[in-house]
């Protein structure tokens, strides 16, 4: 016999993780699987990066529980600084005449005096979801246990486990990445390209305070990225070449140090890396479909986009907030909650804003990554036009905050 659920997510990732306790909040029994065990996705040298959470998914956090313990370490982003230039130093003493500032003030009114969004370590993040899951009435977590194979039938779909146990449940989610195995076994294909770009990533102590101010310049070679976090504290997102990425790999920690405080600028005094570099392939993924028979995807299994806007997490936050809110719907209506009618509703809600946000990204970090003379000048029109223009800044700065559009309840701060 097979251990049932109301529904089964396979990963537990930032989005899976949410998931099971947003299913769970709204009354449903969940099965969580993930091949890692939790005390290995907290270690600091598991997830070396930093995620920009928009203040509609930090609500969604509040609602579960979680925002509680996640907000000591969670630092505001009350600012936004765009710029765009060749040259090293984000925010150096000769600033780049062309430049984008975002400011939380400006749409105070509209977010309750939330800011721009908050910086959070990932390693804190899926600390504070695996303490909440493990708590959580309605999770069985399977942690470590992998994923064999999934079988989707009519009233039922079955996933095999490699230990030799059987799960089933009406819906089965696919939340565990790129290579997602229930994505694999319900036929759906995917689509997209790898960037000839890898991402650097490392946390770094600063001499002076950031106050908050988060820093995107635009190089030839990719975005560069300081963000702030909490003790005085940036994670650093450096886009370079993968010829460039690799050496950077390779470097002394004393020549990485030199070539990274060149980058940086002196805005911030003298910068130090804590603890281990990071270094990403970056890809654009994108699943064929949201849903099959059974079967939908959140999260990366079903979209994985370039970091240029720092959105990746919050589309997976989105998924996940508005799959919880459809199946918890569909059962207290009496519904199956695995019906195609049913996940036809999650698929038309969340399949726009996913390819427009990764077509989006992939347009932007194509315009700003090259140094040709006429596509700078167009570019840096724009921004400086965008800069000039407060209703069309302030709809950015909501749009990052996840606030435009038909959201779901939980990202409106309200109870399934």
């Amino acid at each position: 016999m097979a251990d049932a659920f109301d529904v089964i997510v396979a990963g537990a990732g930032m989005a899976g993780a949410s998931l099971a306790l947003e299913l769970a909040h709204g009354g449903l029994s969940v099965g969580l699987i993930d091949p890692q065990p939790f005390e290995a996705m907290v270690a600091p040298t598991f997830d070396g990066r930093a995620s920009a959470i928009a203040y509609s998914s930090f609500r969604a956090w509040d609602v579960v529980g979680v925002g509680a313990a996640l907000a000591p370490k969670a630092e505001r982003i009350e600012q936004i600084m765009v710029t765009d230039g060749r040259g090293p130093g984000a925010a150096a003493t000769r600033p780049s005449p062309v430049f984008l500032r975002f400011d939380a003030g400006e749409i105070a009114d509209s977010s309750g005096g939330e800011p721009l969004g908050y910086m959070l370590e990932n390693r804190h993040i899926r600390a504070a979801l695996a303490t909440a899951v493990e708590a959580a009435p309605g999770i069985a977590v399977m942690a470590p246990a992998r994923v064999e194979r999934v079988a989707f039938q009519a009233g039922a779909a079955r996933v095999a486990l490699a230990d030799g146990r059987v799960l089933s449940a009406p819906l089965v989610v696919g939340a565990e990445g790129r290579g997602s195995v229930v994505r694999r076994d319900a036929g759906i294909g995917v689509m997209g390209w790898d960037y000839p770009q890898k991402g650097v990533v490392a946390t770094v102590a600063l001499e002076r305070p950031h106050a908050g101010v988060a820093y995107e310049h635009f190089l030839p070679s990719g975005p560069f990225a300081i963000l702030p976090l909490t003790g005085q504290r940036a994670s650093l997102v450096w886009t370079e070449r993968n010829a460039a990425a690799d050496a950077l790999r390779a470097a002394s920690p004393e020549a990485f140090g030199s070539l990274l405080q060149r980058r940086f600028g002196d805005f911030v005094g003298r910068v130090s890396v804590e603890g281990p570099t990071f270094v990403y392939p970056l890809a654009l993924q994108l699943a064929e479909r949201l849903t099959a028979e059974r079967c939908a995807l959140v999260g990366d299994a079903a979209h994985g986009i370039h970091p240029i806007a720092g959105q990746g997490l919050n589309l997976g936050l989105k998924d996940a907030a508005a799959l919880a809110e459809i199946v918890v719907d569909a059962i207290r209506r009496g519904e199956d909650p695995g019906a195609a009618a049913v996940l036809a509703r999650y698929a038309t809600w969340r399949r726009f804003d996913n390819a427009a946000l990764a077509a989006a990204t992939d347009v932007f970090n194509r315009l700003f990554s090259n140094d040709h003379a006429a596509i700078r000048a167009v570019r840096g029109a724009g921004v400086a036009l965008v800069n000039r223009i407060g209703p069309a800044r302030r709809f950015f700065m909501r749009e990052a905050g996840g606030a435009v559009g038909d959201l779901p309840r939980l990202l409106k701060g309200e109870a399934l």
